[in-house]
Parts: C-alpha cells; sequence; structure tokens
C-alpha cells in the first residue's frame, strides 16, 4: 500500500458547446483545469466550493466515471485508464464506492434493498455467502437485516440514505467518495449520517473523499480541505489550518458566506 491511495495530476475536463448554427466552430467549456491532488490512504479529505466550481467533475474523473481531456489519475500506484472497458476496471470498481446526493434518485425503486445493496457483489463476483453479508452490512449501518426484503418507497430519506451508504460499503472498499451525499437531508437526519460515516471511517480503516457545501460537515469530518473555483483547486491544506487561516480571498469570502458548526455543536 502505497502513502498517496490516490493521486491526480493535470486533470482537465473540457465539455463541447451544443452549436446554434450547422456551420459554427466547435467550442469548449472548461469544468476543470489542471488540478492536482494527493489522497493520503486513511486520510478524510473534503473538497468544497460554489455550484460550479468543479468538486463533482473531480471525483468523478477520479474512479473513471468520466474520461479526462487531460491529465492522469493513479490508485495506490496503478495507472487508472477511464477508456478501459468495463471489465478491465473491475479493479478500481472493487476498492472504492461512492453515496450520491439524492437518495430518492439513486436507488431503483423495482429493486428490493437486498438486491439493490448486494449488487455489487454479484457485479464485481466477490465469493463467500452473498446475502449474509447484506444482511450484515444493513446492521452496520443502523437498519435491520429483515429490511432486505423491503423496496425503497417504504423507507425515509435518512433510511434509504443508509441503504445507499450500505451498497457503496458492501464489498469493503478502501475509498469511500461521497458527492454531497447529506445536502437533501433534514438537520437530524444529517448529523446521524455523518456519525455514521465518522464510524465507518474509523471501524474499516475507510479513505474518505467528501464533496460537501457544508463547511461544518468538512470541518467535523475531514483532516484535510480543497477549495475549489471556477474549475481550478484554489487552496488546500489542514482543514483547521485552511478554515482558520484562509490564504486565499475567495476562501475567505466562501467561509464568511456560510455558517460553520463550531466542534461539538
Amino acid at each position: 500500500m502505497t502513502e498517496f491511495l490516490v493521486r491526480a495530476r493535470g486533470l482537465t475536463r473540457r465539455y463541447p458547446v451544443p452549436k446554434t448554427a450547422l456551420f459554427e466552430r466547435t467550442t469548449y467549456t472548461t469544468a476543470l483545469a489542471d488540478a492536482d491532488l494527493d489522497v493520503r490512504s486513511g486520510s478524510a479529505v473534503g473538497i468544497i466550493g460554489e455550484s460550479g466550481s468543479g468538486k463533482s467533475t473531480l471525483v468523478r474523473l477520479l474512479l473513471a466515471l468520466d474520461t479526462p481531456s487531460e491529465g492522469t489519475v493513479e490508485f495506490d500506484g496503478r495507472p487508472v485508464d477511464a477508456a478501459a472497458r468495463a471489465h478491465d476496471l473491475h479493479w478500481l470498481r472493487r476498492d472504492t464506492g461512492i453515496v450520491f446526493q439524492d437518495p430518492y434518485a439513486s436507488l431503483d425503486p423495482r429493486m428490493s434493498v437486498g438486491r439493490i445493496v448486494g449488487e455489487p457483489l454479484w457485479a464485481l463476483g466477490i465469493d463467500g455467502d452473498r446475502r449474509a453479508r447484506v444482511r450484515q452490512v444493513l446492521e452496520e449501518v443502523g437498519l435491520e437485516a429483515a429490511m432486505a426484503d423491503r423496496f425503497p418507497h417504504e423507507f425515509s430519506g435518512g433510511q434509504r440514505q443508509r441503504i445507499a451508504i450500505a451498497r457503496a460499503v458492501v464489498h469493503r472498499p478502501r475509498l469511500l467518495v461521497g458527492d454531497e451525499p447529506l445536502s437533501a437531508l433534514d438537520v437530524t437526519v444529517r448529523a446521524q449520517i455523518l456519525e455514521l460515516l465518522s464510524e465507518l471511517r474509523i471501524r474499516d480503516g475507510l479513505t474518505l473523499v467528501l464533496v460537501s457545501h457544508d463547511i461544518g460537515v468538512v470541518q467535523n469530518l475531514c483532516d484535510e480541505v480543497v477549495v475549489m473555483k471556477d474549475g481550478r483547486i484554489v487552496e488546500e491544506g489542514p482543514t483547521e489550518k485552511v478554515l482558520q487561516q484562509p490564504q486565499v480571498a475567495y476562501t475567505r469570502r466562501l467561509l464568511a458566506s456560510i455558517p460553520v458548526i463550531e466542534p461539538g455543536g
């Protein structure tokens, strides 16, 4: 195992702008520009910034859910080729999991909770008693094993996000990515899911990358923070240092505009 579980260099992602005329030249918009990022094994890294700052684009490229226009990604020292065939990326899928923002949209309503949570085990060909593992992980995220036979519409938003987290960790990944996993939840449920993520990180030794617009969440959960603006990383470092002594004017404006939850508050 390397010191840095994830390393990105020069990551850039450009998208073509839809043409408004038949013979118009193709132009591009840049969602991410020349981003370098190191994620230490066992650490928790928060990525913050306004909407459209490139946060989600960055994590999608880290997980090979999108292909960079330029730049490279390494996972535990191994190059990640986002253009590879799905089968050739099984090794990366085996070691990573992701939780999305909306627990209502991220779960297939036609599938039982057991099938949803267990899907990575079957898709990745992981041996063992898969049904037992599904029951186990449901209990680990604070649900009942018997809930495996029920369907997503029978659960609250907080319970659905616990199901989504169970699916993301059922195959015991080394890296868990959360793309605004708390923003669709109310304050009380958000605190419960935050505590769950903290427990999972400590118990399972997970490396965590968390995209969030909530500075308080990052402050309480993350060791390091990355600040993004207009597709670029403008500041990064230990969370306490960046949030208490920001060096960049944009970071200071961002902190001034968003309420900060004091530790223990």
